[in-house]
C-alpha cells in the first residue's frame, strides 16, 4: 500500500477554511501518509491559496497545480504523469458544484491516473450542491463536505478542534506586533468584501454605519483586514471612526490575519474569505449577504453569528439593522 494520498480541493481562502474540518479528518485518518493537495495556483504565484492558508499546520506536505478549466490534452497528460509518479492509491475528492457529469469525467480521469480508491466524490445532486429544504434554505457547505467525507470518520462541526488552523508562535507574535498601536484595547475586525459586485454593500453604507456606531463604541478600535486592494477604502473609512483604527489590509498573511481576528471582540463584513477565517478563529460575526447564494450555504459556521441576508441584493440591508446587530452581538458577548 502506498504511503501517499492525494487531496483534490480547489478554491481560495473561504473555500479552504470551510473545508478545514475535513482536512483535520484526513490527517486523523492518514496520520503517517504524505498528503499531497491538487489545487489551483494563481497566475504568477509559486504558492496555491490553499497552501498559504493551511501553512505549516501539518495538513498537507506538498501542492500540485491543477489546470482549472483546461481541455488541453498536453497539460492533462503532464498532470497525469505527475500523479502517477506519486504512486498513490487513494484520492480524497473535495470538490462540489461541478455537476454530476463533470464529477464522472473527473473520476474517469483520476482512475486513469492510477487511483484505486476515491473518497468523497458526490454520488447525487444533493452531494454535489448541498441539500435544500422546502423553504429554499440550503445546507451549509461545511456540512455538505463533512457528509461526503463520512468514510473518514465522524466530523463534529461544533467542536472547535476541527476548526483549528494550527497557527504557530511566529504567526501569533506577528499579530501581537500588528496590534500594538491599540494598546491592548478591544477592537472590531472589519472587511468590506471581495471583488464580486453582488457582495458589495457599498462604501456609502459603510460610512453611515461607522457614523451610527462611533458614538456608542468610542472605546473600541477598528482593525481592517483584507487584501492590498482594500487598503484605500479602509483608509477612507478610518476617518469616520472616533476610536483608534489599524489598516492591516495587504500587510498580513491570511494566517497572521487569523491570529489578529482570534482576539477581536467582533467581526463585521461581507460574504468573504476573512469572514470564514474570523468564524474559524472563534470570533462572532455580523455577516452581510446578498443575491449570490441562497441562505445558509456560505454563512459563517457556528451558533453565535448574526447573519443579515437579503436575497434581493445586499444593498437592501438597512444600516440601522446592521447597527442593531453589532450592538446586540457585543452586548451578548459582554453578558457571556
Amino acid at each position: 500500500m502506498s504511503d501517499t494520498i492525494v487531496i483534490y480541493r480547489l478554491g481560495s481562502l473561504g473555500d479552504t477554511v470551510v473545508a478545514l474540518p475535513c482536512f483535520h479528518a484526513i490527517r486523523r485518518a492518514f496520520p503517517n501518509h504524505k498528503r499531497v493537495v491538487l489545487t489551483n495556483f494563481p497566475v504568477s504565484s509559486k504558492a496555491a491559496p490553499l497552501e498559504v492558508v493551511l501553512g505549516d499546520g501539518g495538513f498537507v506536505d506538498q501542492a500540485i497545480a491543477y489546470p482549472v478549466g483546461t481541455r488541453n490534452f498536453g497539460k492533462l497528460f503532464s498532470l497525469a504523469r505527475q500523479l502517477r509518479a506519486l504512486k498513490a492509491d487513494t484520492l480524497v475528492y473535495m470538490v462540489g458544484g461541478r455537476g454530476l457529469k463533470s464529477v464522472q469525467r473527473d473520476l474517469l480521469y483520476f482512475r486513469l491516473c492510477g487511483f484505486k480508491t476515491i473518497i468523497g466524490a458526490p454520488q447525487t445532486v444533493d452531494d454535489d450542491v448541498g441539500r435544500t429544504d422546502s423553504s429554499g434554505v440550503q445546507e451549509p457547505e461545511a456540512e455538505r463536505l463533512a457528509r461526503c467525507m463520512a468514510d473518514l470518520g465522524p466530523i463534529d462541526l461544533l467542536d472547535g478542534e476541527f476548526w483549528d488552523l494550527k497557527l504557530n508562535a511566529q504567526e501569533y507574535a506577528r499579530a501581537r506586533e500588528a496590534l500594538q498601536p491599540l494598546g491592548g484595547g478591544g477592537f472590531i475586525g472589519v472587511n468590506m468584501g471581495g471583488k464580486d459586485p453582488s457582495k458589495d454593500w457599498g462604501e456609502d453604507h459603510w460610512v453611515a454605519l461607522f457614523q451610527a456606531l462611533a458614538p456608542d463604541l468610542a472605546d473600541y478600535g477598528v482593525v481592517f483586514v483584507g487584501a492590498g486592494d482594500d487598503v484605500a477604502q479602509a483608509q477612507r473609512l478610518s476617518s469616520y471612526w472616533q476610536g483608534p483604527t489599524l489598516n492591516c489590509c495587504g500587510e498580513l498573511t491570511p494566517r497572521e490575519s487569523g491570529a489578529v481576528l482570534s482576539t477581536a471582540a467582533l467581526f463585521v463584513g461581507h460574504d468573504s474569505g476573512p469572514m470564514h477565517l474570523a468564524a474559524a478563529m472563534g470570533a462572532t460575526c455580523v455577516a452581510l449577504f446578498g443575491s449570490l447564494n441562497r441562505p445558509r450555504k456560505w454563512h459563517p459556521y457556528g451558533e453565535s453569528h448574526v447573519v443579515l441576508h437579503d436575497t434581493a441584493g445586499v444593498r437592501g440591508i438597512a444600516v440601522a439593522d446592521v447597527r442593531d446587530a453589532v450592538l446586540g452581538a457585543l452586548a451578548a458577548r459582554t453578558a457571556a
